[in-house]
C-alpha cells in the first residue's frame, strides 16, 4: 500500500481496549468504560482484514491492546495469524503479567520470536504507583522466562516520565550491559485525558545525557530489518541495544510505514492524529474484498507527513487514549 512516497507494509492490530493495568499516562483520568463486546472486531474479521492487507503489501503485523492477553481466545487467534503465509514478521506488545514459561513456549512454537514488554520501572513499589497494580514480579519473571527460552530480540519499552522514573533511567539502561535486551526509551505522548501532563516529559537529549553520565559514550549502530522508529545505540561492551523513540523532539513521520486497526474496527493512519475510517461496519454489512481494499486505500490518503502534537491545541491533541488505539 502506498501513502504519498511511503510504502505501508506494517499493520498494528489492537485486539482489545481492555487492560489489567491502569497506567497513569495511558488510561483515562476519569472512570474507564470499556467498549461493548459487540463493538469489538471479532477474530475472524481481523484475520480477513489482515489477509486483504497482505494482498495489498502488508508483510509485518504487531498485535497490541490494551493488553492483548486479557482477551479470551487470543492464543488461538495468534496461531491462525501465524499461518498466513505472506506475513514475514509477527510480534506482540504486552505487559507480560499474564505470560508464564508454558505460554511463552507455546508462542514460540507458533512462530513468535519477538515480544515487546512494557516496563517503566525496576522498583516494585514504584511499579504499583505507575500501573496501580502489584504485578512487578510477574512481569519480570515473564521477561526472564522469555530470555531463558531464547526468544530474541526481547524489547523493553520504557516511557520516560519526570518525577516517576527519571531517577531510574541509568539503571534501566544498564540492563543492556547484563542482557541482550533492546531497551527503548519513549518520549511521553499526551493522549486524551490522563493524569499525566506535559510537565512530565523528558526529551531524548536529556535521557541520553543521564545515560552517558553513568555509563559512558553511546555508539550508534545500524538498524535491523525489523526495527521501527527507535534510533539504536550501544554502550561499550554491552550485549544489548539502547533505542530512543522521539515523537516529540524529532518527528519520524516521513518514514512511518504503519497503518493501525483499532479494536473498534477503525483504520487509523496516524497514531497521533484523530482521523479514523470505519471498516468494520462495511465488513459486517457484506462488503466484498475489493470494497474493503478501497476503504484501506482511502484511509491512507489522510496519512500526514508530520503531526502537531507539541502544539497542544484542542484540535491537534489525539482524543483517544492509548488503550483505545493500540499504540
Amino acid at each position: 500500500m502506498i501513502a504519498g512516497t511511503r510504502n505501508i507494509n506494517y499493520l498494528r492490530i489492537s485486539v482489545t481496549d481492555r487492560c489489567n493495568f491502569r497506567c497513569r499516562y495511558c488510561t483515562p483520568a476519569a472512570s474507564f468504560k470499556a467498549i461493548a463486546h459487540d463493538k469489538i472486531a471479532r477474530y475472524e474479521e481481523i484475520l480477513r482484514l489482515v489477509r486483504i492487507g497482505c494482498d495489498m503489501g502488508i508483510t509485518k503485523v504487531r498485535v497490541t491492546g490494551g493488553e492483548p492477553f486479557v482477551r479470551k481466545g487470543i492464543f488461538s487467534f495468534i496461531r491462525r495469524l501465524c499461518r498466513i503465509p505472506r506475513l514475514k514478521d509477527i510480534s506482540i506488545t504486552t505487559n507480560g503479567s499474564r505470560l508464564d514459561r508454558g505460554k511463552l513456549k507455546g508462542l514460540m512454537d507458533m512462530g513468535i520470536q519477538r515480544l515487546n514488554f512494557s516496563l517503566d520501572t525496576l522498583v516494585p513499589e514504584k511499579f504499583i504507583r505507575i500501573t496501580q497494580r502489584d504485578r512487578f514480579q510477574r512481569v519480570w519473571d515473564s521477561i526472564m522466562a522469555a530470555h531463558d527460552l531464547g526468544m530474541s530480540p526481547i524489547k523493553i519499552n520504557t516511557v520516560a516520565l519526570r518525577g516517576f522514573n527519571d531517577d531510574e533511567i541509568q539503571a534501566i539502561a544498564g540492563l543492556t550491559r547484563e542482557y541482550p535486551f533492546h531497551v527503548r526509551f519513549i518520549e511521553y505522548m499526551p493522549m486524551g485525558d490522563t493524569e499525566v501532563d506535559t510537565d512530565r516529559q523528558i526529551l531524548t537529549r536529556d535521557i541520553k545525557n543521564l545515560i552517558i553520565d553513568a555509563h559512558g559514550p553511546l555508539t550508534a549502530v545500524p538498524k535491523g530489518a525489523n526495527d521501527g522508529p527507535a534510533k539504536p545505540y550501544r554502550l561499550a561492551g554491552a550485549p544489548g541495544i539502547l533505542g530512543f523513540i522521539t515523537p516529540i523532539s524529532s518527528h519520524f513521520c516521513s518514514d512511518c510505514n504503519r497503518l493501525r486497526l483499532t479494536s473498534r474496527g477503525t483504520l487509523r493512519s496516524c497514531l497521533l492524529g484523530n482521523n479514523e475510517t470505519d471498516i468494520l461496519t462495511p465488513l459486517r454489512n457484506g462488503a466484498d474484498d475489493q470494497a474493503l481494499k478501497q476503504i484501506m486505500t482511502t484511509a491512507l490518503k489522510d496519512k500526514p507527513l508530520c503531526h502537531n502534537l507539541e502544539k497542544r491545541t484542542a484540535r491537534d491533541v489525539p482524543l483517544n487514549h492509548m488503550t483505545a488505539i493500540g499504540g
